[in-house]
């Protein structure tokens, strides 16, 4: 079956919008919307009429979070939030304020190179959130990268070149204090990507013996699960992520990470089995 539960729309930095998502997964199983930082495009993405189809449709938010020492990157997924939840709502104008604060520092990076984004680097921002794919579909508009990879490559990675590095840090919000907004909202907690989990992965391959031992820590922490298959995996990745998460008493997801033009390469939907699916979908639905 076909399911996707990692989309993100123009809300955050897709660039389809929310009621287009839905429509472009009519005919899977599920589907969650899962905005950076944000709920705004839930709304439109769970009223979209169906059209034929019998999706049922997750809402969702995608959070990123204290990695936790000797790691680099946590994006939480919280599916099955409550979108207009009180708590949820205050942790996330914290989160977009940290979020305005880098913006502003990544902008005087770029003008430090002699790089004047001005404000109409804003223009491709469809949605609240302003995020690097923004700073970079600019970047490819004025000449100064050929790609959006390309872009990502030379300013906007904590990776990038030195004398071209325009990234900044953001803010992480504790890892229990996430989960516990998540849960209080009424979600589940999975964490995306955890391939992604150390930088050094990415060249080196994932030491999943590290990864287990870590996960175990984490999910008595309050994680309910792990984005087992994953886009960028490999087929084994995906295979050993499964034992991980069945070994530890995780519920087992599955993500595209769909971002539109924004990431060409990745298209939407993932096919599982039925069986694969049902813990988790049973703990939404």
């Amino acid at each position: 079956m076909l399911v996707d539960f990692h989309v993100h729309s123009t809300a955050s930095d897709g660039s389809y919008r929310p009621d287009a998502i839905a429509r472009m997964t009519d005919g899977f199983a599920y589907a969650a919307l899962t905005d950076h930082d944000t709920c705004d495009g839930v709304d439109s993405f769970m009223r979209e009429p169906p059209n034929g189809g019998s999706c049922r449709r997750v809402s969702g938010i995608e959070l990123s979070i204290d990695p936790g020492e000797g790691f680099d990157m946590f994006h939480l997924l919280g599916l099955g939030i409550d979108p207009y939840d009180a708590g949820l709502a205050d942790f996330r104008r914290r989160i977009l304020a940290a979020r305005e604060e880098r913006n502003v520092q990544i902008v005087e990076n770029f003008s430090r190179l002699g790089i004047d984004l001005g404000n109409d680097v804003r223009e491709d921002r469809k949605g609240k959130i302003l995020a690097r794919p923004h700073f970079a579909k600019w970047l490819v508009r004025h000449g100064f990268a050929e790609s959006i990879r390309d872009a990502f490559a030379k300013y906007l990675l904590p990776d990038s070149p030195v004398e071209t590095k325009c990234y900044v840090e953001g803010w992480h919000p504790p890892q229990e204090e996430a989960f516990a907004v998540v849960h209080a909202a009424g979600g589940l907690c999975v964490m995306a990507h955890p391939k992604f989990w150390r930088s050094e992965w990415k060249i080196s391959g994932c030491d999943f013996s590290v990864a287990e031992k870590n996960l175990a820590v984490v999910k008595e922490k309050g994680l309910d699960g792990l984005e087992a298959i994953y886009q960028a995996n490999s087929p084994g990745e995906n295979n050993v992520f499964t034992d991980i998460a069945d070994r530890l008493g995780l519920l087992k997801s599955a993500g595209s990470d769909f971002h539109g033009s924004n990431k060409p390469a990745v298209s939407i939907g993932m096919e599982v089995e039925e069986s694969f699916i049902r813990p988790l979908v049973e703990r939404i639905t």
